[in-house]
């Protein structure tokens, strides 16, 4: 009788979540690929996946995508956050501008809805691998804004520092139980899958950081990273 594959949910399956879907299908994985349009979620269909519509930002969605990639693969054994959370009205400056002139929604908008994304999310996923009661990997997807602020960007800053902590709290609290959880930091913008033009050196390859999701994924219990961060060498890195 053959293995039985190993089993993965990705939330946000449009770029970087397509990638990764497309190369852990490669790997052999039964993979769910979760979006809320169904443009995506015909390309999570195409690229050989299970397509599930579902709001990562809502707890209760997240569970019930965990339960049927379960009932359909028989456990989860990663689950990846690529999902933007956006919420609040962002007509301003990218990153919410300065503080002195940002209004008072900007907050909300920029830095409150990716620190509340990341803990439905984790919070949702904790539960679940808790209860199911294996092994399993996290991996949740941030930008540089989480090392570090920058003048006219302060509130997405916020947003990524907050998503930045929980994932840390989730990995201190749920190592102990064989579940590993790591912040995946891409420190640089992504170019679409849908940009078959030249490429852009300072701007992450898709396809390379699926790559790195699947080295976090098959890391064993003696070598777990918590933070892994990317930057193209055509970017600029601070340490």
């Amino acid at each position: 009788m053959a293995d039985t594959p190993r089993s993965a949910v990705v939330f946000g399956a449009r770029n970087l979540g397509r990638a990764v879907i497309e190369v852990l299908v490669a790997e052999g994985w039964a993979v769910a690929g979760v979006a809320r349009s169904a443009e995506t979620l015909a390309g999570v269909s195409a690229a050989g996946a299970l397509a599930v519509q579902a709001d990562v930002t809502d707890r209760a969605s997240v569970r019930e995508v965990l339960e049927r990639a379960a009932a359909a693969h028989g456990s989860v054994d990663l689950v990846m956050n690529a999902a933007s959370a956006y919420g609040g009205d962002r007509s301003g400056p990218f990153g919410g501008g300065p503080i002195a002139d940002a209004p008072p929604g900007a907050f909300d908008a920029w830095a409150a809805a990716p620190a509340r994304s990341a803990f439905a999310f984790l919070s949702a996923t904790g539960s679940f691998l808790l209860a199911q009661g294996t092994p399993a990997t996290v991996i949740q997807a941030t930008g540089g804004s989480a090392r570090r602020a920058a003048a006219g960007r302060g509130l997405w800053a916020a947003g990524a520092f907050g998503v930045r902590a929980i994932t840390q709290a989730a990995a201190l609290e749920l190592r102990e139980h064989g579940i590993h959880v790591a912040l995946l930091i891409i420190d640089a913008g992504i170019q679409p899958l849908s940009d078959s033009g030249a490429v852009r050196p300072q701007a992450a390859d898709p396809h390379e950081l699926a790559a790195a999701v699947l080295f976090l994924a098959n890391q064993g219990v003696r070598s777990a990273t918590h933070e892994l961060q990317v930057t193209p060498l055509a970017e600029r890195w601070v340490p």
